[in-house]
C-alpha cells in the first residue's frame, strides 16, 4: 500500500515536471520564430498615421489683393460696365481732348502724394514700357490666363521677366497726360482669358474662383 502511494506521488512530480519542461520548451521556439521577422518587413502601426511625413491634402489658392496698401486711396473712375447705374457709368467715362472713353479698368487716387504699387497676384513681368498718355506701364501675367496691367506709374522697380509674389512693390503712382486733373492714380486693368473684368470684383477672391466663370 505504501509503495503505490510512494509511486502516485512519483508520478504526480514526473506530471508537473513534463509540463513545467514543455512550457519552457514552447517560450523557447515562439521567441525563436519571432526573431525570425526580417527587420525590413513593413507593418502598418497607428504611429504611422502621425508620421512628420504625412502630407496634408488641404491646399488654399491665394486670393486677389488689392494693387496698394494706403488705406486712404479710393476709387476715383470705376469700371465701364453697361449693366451699372448711370450714376456709376458716368463716372467710368474718360474725357480726353473731348473725346469720351469708356474705362477698361479702374483708377486709384485721392492722397496726396505718391504711393506704392503692389501686384495684385504671383506671376511674372511680362512688359515695361512708356506711353505718352498713360505713363510707365507694367503688365505682369499670372497663372489661370490673367494679366495686370498698371498704368501712370511714375517710378517702376521691376524688370521684365522678373518672377515676383503677390503683394510685390512694382512701383509708385504717378499722373498721366489721359487724366491730368486726377493727381497722383494708378490705372489698374485685369483681362482673364483676354476679356477685361472689373477689378473691384476680383479681389480677396481665388483664381480658380474667377476663371471658372470667365
Amino acid at each position: 500500500m505504501e509503495k503505490r502511494k510512494e509511486n502516485a506521488i512519483y508520478a504526480v512530480y514526473i506530471g508537473l515536471f513534463i509540463i513545467f519542461i514543455s512550457a519552457i520548451y514552447y517560450a523557447y521556439i515562439s521567441n525563436k520564430n519571432l526573431s525570425k521577422i526580417p527587420e525590413t518587413e513593413d507593418y502598418t502601426y497607428v504611429s504611422k498615421l502621425f508620421d512628420s511625413k504625412v502630407k496634408t491634402v488641404v491646399k488654399t489658392e491665394p486670393l486677389v489683393m488689392r494693387p496698394y496698401n494706403n488705406a486712404d486711396v479710393k476709387v476715383l473712375k470705376n469700371f465701364y460696365d453697361y449693366k451699372d447705374e448711370e450714376s456709376t457709368q458716368e463716372n467710368s467715362i474718360i474725357n480726353y481732348e473731348n473725346t469720351y472713353i469708356q474705362n477698361s479698368g479702374t483708377i486709384y487716387g485721392g492722397v496726396n502724394e505718391d504711393f506704392d504699387v503692389r501686384s495684385i497676384l504671383s506671376g511674372k513681368v511680362t512688359s515695361i514700357k512708356e506711353d505718352k498718355l498713360l505713363g510707365k506701364i507694367v503688365t505682369i501675367e499670372h497663372s489661370g490666363k490673367i494679366v495686370s496691367t498698371y498704368s501712370s506709374l511714375s517710378e517702376v522697380t521691376v524688370k521684365e521677366d522678373d518672377e515676383i509674389a503677390g503683394g510685390t512693390i512694382i512701383g509708385k503712382s504717378g499722373q498721366s497726360n489721359l487724366e491730368k486733373d486726377l493727381g497722383s492714380h494708378l490705372l489698374l486693368e485685369i483681362t482673364i482669358n483676354g476679356s477685361y473684368v472689373n477689378p473691384e470684383s476680383t479681389y480677396d477672391r481665388q483664381i480658380s474662383d474667377l476663371t471658372k466663370k470667365n
